[in-house]
């Protein structure tokens, strides 16, 4: 493997390493796949407004994220069965996470358990669930999570039915016999349907309850703890619900572009959430994030904190633990220099005003302070 320089470079490489099934089923998006596009074009679209002459010697990119002190605003969203990309699959980048001291979040299609995940070692983490028609399977995992020591939930709404991936389709993906949804085993949830288009696409439409509402924020809450955040929100509607309902977060999310073709790039929904929820709950974004520049703009426009997804992928495949390492860093690095180059030396520094996109004219500067 030659000198990788940035994240994106890893992908190449995951194609060269891994099975055409398993490369399309983690690169693809929806039907025309024209939000999956949008959701990293979106982001050329807002440029910077660099402050000067302001020492940057020394920078802060430590935060909070529900009381959970990490290093950067820079975390891991959850992606399904990632075994399927390298053998050390979750495990590896759990102790990556660790390692650069941010949040890794766990499928509930993970092809390890939350009890595994947990024998890594220290580290804070987030559960990502979705609710089934059985309640008790729902009980059981969030239960399962509690005691594996992870902190938070993040519950998709986005998916009371799986989106069009023709990729998968055309493939007839299905989990390789080696591997299984380790945190299903034991649970009565039925198998994997691999005789029809999709074995995933089969298993979702079965169990994940398509009647799904508000109301069951609230059920969850009454069966946990856990903060509970809401991921797949892109309208300020659906922002101030998720605030009524108790919410702890939102991640504006559109699925990595799995879900509803034709929606808006997270980076472009972010700010109509950020001015419904008023700063009384954190907000966060997933969705295209592939520089450290992405990350700054994210954070510009609102965010608390942006998850990454496929990028992991990508260099889980590449290079295993290592890579997920390298990958973090590099992110973390470029942050760090958009940061300085715009003359920011902690987070909240980072200002509406240092961003511009191309739907308006550049403002009046701010106040010009005495020299």
């Amino acid at each position: 493997m030659g000198e990788v320089t940035n994240v994106m470079e890893f992908e190449a490489i995951a194609k060269q390493k891994l099975p055409k099934m398993v490369y399309d089923y983690y690169a693809s998006g929806a039907e025309d796949q024209w939000t999956l596009a949008e959701n990293r074009n979106a982001f050329s679209r807002i440029l910077f407004r660099p402050r000067i002459l302001i020492d940057v010697s020394k920078i802060d990119l430590s935060t909070s994220v529900l009381g959970f002190n990490i290093s950067m605003p820079i975390m891991i969203a959850p992606t399904a069965m990632q075994k399927m990309a390298h053998p050390d699959g979750e495990y590896a980048i759990a102790r990556a996470a660790s390692a650069a001291e941010t949040i890794m979040t766990l499928s509930s299609w993970g092809t390890s358990s939350v009890e595994e995940v947990n024998s890594t070692g220290p580290g804070t983490r987030f559960f990502q669930l979705y609710v089934y028609k059985d309640r008790n399977v729902t009980i059981q995992l969030v239960r399962r999570a509690e005691r594996a020591g992870f902190k938070a939930i993040a519950l998709t709404v986005d998916t009371p039915r799986l989106g069009r991936r023709e990729a998968d389709i055309k493939n007839r993906f299905n989990l390789p016999p080696h591997l299984s949804l380790k945190n299903f085993e034991g649970l009565d949830i039925g198998k994997l349907n691999k005789a029809e288009d999709s074995g995933l696409a089969s298993y979702v439409a079965g169990q994940v309850d398509r009647s799904l509402s508000w109301k069951d924020v609230q059920w969850l809450q009454s069966i946990t703890s856990l903060p509970i955040l809401v991921k797949g929100v892109l309208t300020a509607e659906d922002a101030k619900i998720a605030v009524q309902s108790g919410a702890a977060g939102i991640i504006v999310s559109n699925h990595g572009a799995r879900q509803l073709d034709y929606v808006p790039a997270t980076i472009m929904a972010l700010e109509e959430v950020v001015k419904a929820v008023q700063g009384r709950i954190p907000v966060f974004l997933d969705g295209g994030v592939r520089r450290g520049t992405d990350v700054f703009k994210a954070l510009a426009l609102g965010a608390s904190g942006v998850f990454i997804g496929r990028p992991i992928i990508w260099s889980l495949a590449a290079d295993g633990e290592a890579g997920v390492k390298k990958a973090l860093q590099m992110i973390r690095d470029e942050f760090e220099l958009t940061m300085a180059l715009s003359g920011c030396r902690s987070l909240k520094e980072i200002t509406r005003n240092h961003v511009m996109t191309d739907w308006e004219t550049p403002r009046a500067s701010l106040p010009v302070p005495r020299l």
